[in-house]
């Protein structure tokens, strides 16, 4: 698999601009995270992944305050209502993208390795769209790149971006967050990446292997 090149690394910091002008016109609705909520003791255990943000993962970050994802609301591919409580007991990786985000398309094909290679009662890769309004667009993408592995999520609001934007955890798309079982943030990575390479197979790994 071709990694994530420097060019389209750089577009990704075009795309914040346009992400936050969208934003503001939409505004936020009711609030999706939790401030603290029980996450106190994994912003010291994140520390732990630091060692391991290095090569393709050297711009992730490490949690700088707790920070609990439990509440953060989208739709499934029936269009269900889902939170991402319910993946509490297994380490996330959730990522948000969309079709009109160059970077975002480049790397879904590694975020379906990632998954194929690691998913399980463990780990999850959680990618959620927000294309604004119905889910037409992404789930037509995923056809196209026949994304089989990758579970499809759509959140036509953008209330999840809003929430973690105002909590200084997202600044443009892609955007991906590692979620320890209790459902808080371990860190960050605001950027694409080569989430199918070794670097971040063995940041997932240091990830899941942690005490939550």
């Amino acid at each position: 698999m071709n990694r994530i090149s420097r060019r389209t690394k750089a577009v990704a910091v075009a795309g914040i601009a346009a992400l936050a002008l969208v934003a503001g016109i939409y505004g936020i609705g009711n609030r999706y995270g939790n401030a603290g909520g029980g996450c106190e003791a994994t912003v010291s255990a994140s520390e732990k992944l630091r060692g391991f943000a290095t090569g393709d993962m050297a711009a992730f970050r490490m949690a700088e305050k707790p920070f609990s994802v439990n509440g953060l609301a989208f739709n499934d591919a029936a269009g269900a209502a889902r939170s991402l409580g319910e993946w509490k007991g297994r380490t996330v990786l959730l990522n948000l993208w969309a079709t009109w985000c160059a970077p975002c398309r480049a790397e879904m094909p590694a975020l379906e390795a990632l998954q194929k290679a690691k998913g399980g009662a463990d780990f999850e890769v959680v990618a959620v769209s927000v294309d604004l309004g119905d889910d037409t667009k992404p789930k037509r993408f995923y056809e196209e790149v026949g994304l089989k592995d990758l579970a499809f999520h759509h959140d036509g609001k953008m209330a999840v971006f809003n929430e973690l934007k105002k909590n200084s955890l997202a600044f443009g798309l892609p955007v991906s967050l590692l979620i320890d079982r209790k459902g808080c943030v371990l860190g960050v990575l605001n950027a694409p990446a080569e989430w199918a390479g070794e670097d971040a197979r063995r940041l997932v790994e240091a990830a899941i292997g942690l005490e939550s």
